[in-house]
């Protein structure tokens, strides 16, 4: 019954996004949430946010600047992982929650940085390698895709925080 709620939940929250997309917004007027849905590569981090119940705290005014990793990303996760995450859904928040910063941090500041601090509480390491930066050890492959609560920079990892 609980998997049969969850199903039906899903489904109307695709519709929901589906409909917020299809009113054709400037991107500068979607927030987080939609700005995501509508790039169409990041169906998995909106499945999982989804799943972890932070999809309305991402639609909040924030701001918030999300390091998004992308569908190619999601696969290199090994499937252990990911089947870990979804039957724990306290550890799925605080991976997922690992990819977000307070604040609207543009590339222009993230190259300034050495460190964020994210929603979990711990930080993820900034560094710039010649004309790319590296969020521990992913790659910003787009930054500054912007929204009305914040900032998307979309990378090709998933981040993983550490144990402690």
């Amino acid at each position: 019954m609980k998997r049969l709620a969850a199903i039906i939940s899903l489904i109307a929250l695709t519709f929901a996004l589906a409909a917020s997309v299809a009113t054709a917004r400037p991107q500068s007027e979607s927030n987080i949430v939609q700005t995501a849905v509508a790039t169409g590569q990041f169906k998995t981090l909106t499945k999982l946010l989804t799943r972890a119940g932070l999809v309305d705290a991402l639609q909040q005014p924030g701001p918030y600047t999300v390091f998004a990793p992308t569908d190619a990303a999601f696969k290199k996760v090994p499937k252990k992982t990911l089947t870990s995450l979804l039957r724990h859904p306290a550890k799925l928040k605080a991976v997922l929650l690992y990819h977000v910063v307070s604040g609207k941090v543009m590339a222009s500041d993230v190259v300034k940085l050495s460190s964020a601090k994210t929603l979990n509480g711990k930080s993820v390491r900034i560094r710039v390698s010649g004309m790319n930066v590296f969020v521990n050890s992913a790659k910003v492959t787009k930054p500054d895709v912007t929204a009305s609560n914040g900032v998307i920079h979309v990378i090709n990892r998933v981040l993983i925080p550490p144990a402690r």
